[in-house]
């Protein structure tokens, strides 16, 4: 493992209560900073206290959106130890990101040592109330201090952690979600696939119109015809429809979720068969009409799976699985989290042991 140099903060932060945790609020003592320049590259990498950035107001990020991010987690383990789940992916899909941002692509392994360390100085921040962990954002973010639409020369990439506590307060329940047809999130030959913000700000208006009628998440359909669906919120999104696992293949326009190929994974080891392939709205209300949609979920880093229990497209609406999380729900729930959380043998080679 790469090893960086570390500055400790001089006071150590009070840490909040592990039972009352608010995902994004508080923030570990440290954090992971390395600086880009085309003279030098990628360089200086370290593990400071976490604190603010001095930004030009100039600086590119804040006018062309010129930055990337990752989300994973650190998990407490029974045993008292912290491990990582399947942080090479989200490495991979850094570089990925970067690439299409055209931002200069750091390493895989250094991204994965530059986490891994991290989170061993800031161990003591991983909590160990049951579903809780520490979540992990990796960013990159464009700093010439330039007006003009151009690639910057210089670039700040940084890891800042937080504790957050269960994704659901009071078990995990089907939510209610509404397929949008109105505004797109997302097109081929975009940056639908990638991590960026501005895949998340186009999402902010459907979400709020949807949170209105009553839904907690929205559904989304391509961008040219209108018809076939992509993700659900900020997830990627699966169906059983007559036994099978049907989910949104990647085009481009889909983000390439680690929680999604680890379930998808999970699933054909189980002999169940799976379809990664277009699917219209229409056919998921046919197969619900015709009492063949058994059950529906999203995926995703925060829930890891969340069960859907009703949809509503064109003022038509379905229940799915009477309206209560299906049985291969609950059970690549189960699975998941057992394996993130070391409560399960992990069979896969999925976890990273940090200490």
């Amino acid at each position: 493992m790469q090893e960086f140099p570390i500055t400790r903060a001089a006071s150590l932060k009070p840490k909040p209560d592990p039972k009352t945790l608010v995902f994004g609020r508080s923030f570990s003592d440290h954090m992971f900073v390395m600086n880009y320049d085309t003279e030098k590259g990628w360089h200086n990498g370290r593990i400071v206290p976490y604190g603010p950035f001095e930004l030009d107001p100039s600086a590119m990020v804040l006018h062309y959106a010129q930055e990337v991010f990752e989300g994973m987690k650190a998990y407490r383990t029974p045993d008292g130890g912290v491990q990582l789940f399947r942080p090479m992916e989200n490495a991979l899909r850094l570089q990925s990101s970067c690439e299409r941002l055209c931002i200069p692509a750091i390493d895989p392994q250094t991204v994965v040592d530059a986490i891994t360390q991290l989170v061993k100085v800031e161990a003591d921040w991983v909590p160990s109330e049951p579903d809780t962990s520490l979540y992990i954002r990796p960013f990159v973010i464009a700093t010439d201090p330039a007006l003009g639409v151009h690639a910057s020369h210089t670039y700040i990439f940084a890891v800042i952690c937080c504790p957050v506590g269960a994704y659901y307060k009071e078990g995990i329940n089907p939510v209610r979600i509404y397929v949008e047809d109105e505004d797109v999130r997302a097109v081929r030959g975009g940056t639908g696939y990638t991590k960026c913000g501005g895949n998340y700000a186009a999402s902010i208006r459907a979400g709020e119109r949807a949170e209105e009628k009553g839904y907690a998440q929205v559904l989304w359909l391509d961008g040219v015809e209108r018809k076939y669906i992509e993700e659900v919120g900020s997830m990627n999104v699966m169906f059983q429809v007559d036994g099978t696992v049907i989910t949104p293949k990647l085009t481009g326009s889909v983000l390439p979720g680690i929680t999604r190929k680890s379930c998808i994974e999970l699933i054909k080891s189980w002999g169940i068969p799976v379809e990664e392939r277009l699917i219209t709205a229409q056919e998921l209300f046919d197969a619900a009409e015709a009492g063949k949609l058994d059950e529906a979920w999203g995926t995703g880093t925060a829930a890891v799976v969340s069960p859907i229990g009703e949809m509503g497209w064109e003022g038509k609406h379905i229940t799915v699985s009477g309206g209560k999380i299906g049985t291969l729900t609950q059970k690549l729930y189960d699975t998941l989290t057992g394996i993130q959380w070391g409560k399960i043998p992990d069979e896969h080679g999925w976890t990273v042991r940090v200490c």
